[in-house]
């Protein structure tokens, strides 16, 4: 009979070998954790945790490592008098502070939201954001720069007439100006050698929207009393309406569409400088060639959450020569049901809350003053607004503290009044318009 049983040799391995391999994973193991124990301690970078209430986590802005606690307190001290101010002036609107630079500013409950945003399939909001201190920075810099574009600034800006002019073109056909020549055909009628105009050239401007409100009211003489006054598109100035909106010409700023019927509209009244909004092409320029008056093109940023509309871009241009500047016939006060204008039918609005809410943001931070049916009874009384002092103030808080942000605080940054690309001979170029015009609309 055979015997079945494993000799001695070949049931050695496989005894052993569950111990073997159970020994080398205790092995490994323990390599594992004397490596781990080492790395908590000796590894400069080994991060360290933090809870909600660990004793070290910043508790309050003020403790961020990139704020200053002089600056926030200046700033928050600012948001109180911007509140304050709302809350005195705002017919209604309330401002919520959320920090030292944001606010929001909310209509009551109830109001009346009519505009509809096709788009979005959304009425307007009864709630708005804003950044008070970029908003401070942003005026503060169209107080100081040219808003009328000039052939300086495409000559000195780097690629200004390859890549720049072309934008300012509609129907060219080309998105580079690669043919100069043909450019600076379409755009030398209305491009003036240098600025125009310049910063505070007004003491007072009146800039008159076309709402119909306008004529609830008999502000005509007081408009008129302004150094300057801008219009809108067709709005007209004639005597039917000069007691609700004066007769005073000085600017008119229009969209593309509007300028081809600017003829009538400006006729008997040649000093008025016509300020295209966007764009030109060989139409416009063809009708621009049968007008003695000034013709130039406007050139202004793009302000995502302010108020849209040629209205805002007229306040824009107001605010880069004027020094202070009043609005008329903007904004929509409490109880509105539609949009209308002061010489024709109803029409759709652009954003009338919206607008209503930022326009009542830079009241109180002291860049323009409102004019409405509900202040007609108005005492000339500007305490409640934040005072040039104060907002000086708040400007240098702001710039201090989004240079710090932006890593930039020993460079001018983003925020800086100034770009410089370089400089041109102070007689250099022709002074505006084209060989075929007449002498008044040349010079």
């Amino acid at each position: 009979m055979a015997d079945d049983r494993a000799s001695p040799s070949t049931q050695q391995p496989s005894a052993r070998r569950p111990t073997v391999v159970l020994l080398l994973w205790l092995a490994l193991a323990f390599c594992l954790a004397v490596l781990f124990i080492q790395s908590s301690f000796t590894s400069p970078s080994a991060p360290h945790a933090r809870t909600l209430d660990s004793p070290d986590q910043p508790s309050t802005e003020a403790s961020r490592p990139d704020l200053d606690s002089n600056q926030v307190r200046e700033l928050s001290g600012f948001q109180s008098r911007v509140q304050q101010c709302v809350a005195s002036r705002g017919l209604g609107l309330t401002a919520d502070i959320v920090d030292h630079c944001k606010l929001v500013l909310k209509f009551p409950e109830g109001t009346n939201s009519t505009w509809y945003n096709a788009q979005f399939k959304l009425f307007e909001k009864l709630a708005y954001e804003y950044d008070v201190c970029e908003t401070i920075l942003l005026w503060e810099q169209y107080r100081n720069m040219t808003t009328v574009l000039t052939r300086e600034y495409l000559d000195v800006r780097p690629d200004g007439w390859l890549d720049y002019a072309p934008k300012r073109i509609a129907q060219l056909g080309a998105k580079k100006c690669y043919n100069r020549t043909l450019c600076e055909e379409l755009l030398s009628i209305l491009l003036p050698a240098k600025p125009p105009f310049h910063p505070r050239q007004f003491a007072t401007c009146a800039v008159v929207g076309n709402s119909g409100d306008l004529l609830k009211t008999e502000f005509g003489q007081e408009i008129d009393a302004h150094d300057a006054v801008f219009r809108d598109n067709e709005a007209p100035v004639n005597k039917k309406y000069a007691k609700y909106v004066g007769l005073k010409r000085d600017f008119r700023l229009v969209v593309r569409g509007a300028a081809r019927n600017m003829a009538p509209i400006l006729k008997g009244s040649s000093d008025e400088a016509l300020i295209i909004k966007s764009l030109t092409h060989k139409e416009i320029n063809a009708v621009i060639k049968e007008l003695p008056n000034p013709v130039y093109l406007f050139q202004g940023i793009v302000l995502r959450r302010g108020a849209k509309g040629t209205g805002m871009k007229s306040v824009e241009l107001a605010l880069s020569m004027c020094d202070i500047v009043d609005i008329y016939g903007f904004t929509v006060d409490p109880g509105y049901t539609e949009w209308t204008r002061y010489f024709s039918a109803p029409r759709k609005g652009h954003n009338p809350l919206q607008g209503r809410a930022y326009y009542q943001l830079l009241e109180c931070l002291g860049i323009i003053r409102i004019h409405s049916p509900m202040r007609a009874q108005r005492v000339e009384d500007w305490s409640d607004v934040p005072s040039r002092e104060e907002i000086r103030s708040a400007h240098a808080a702001a710039f201090r503290l989004k240079r710090r942000e932006t890593g930039q605080a020993d460079e001018p940054g983003p925020f800086s009044n100034c770009k410089v690309w370089g400089t041109v001979d102070p007689d250099y170029g022709p002074v505006s318009g084209t060989l075929d015009m007449s002498e008044t609309r040349r010079n």
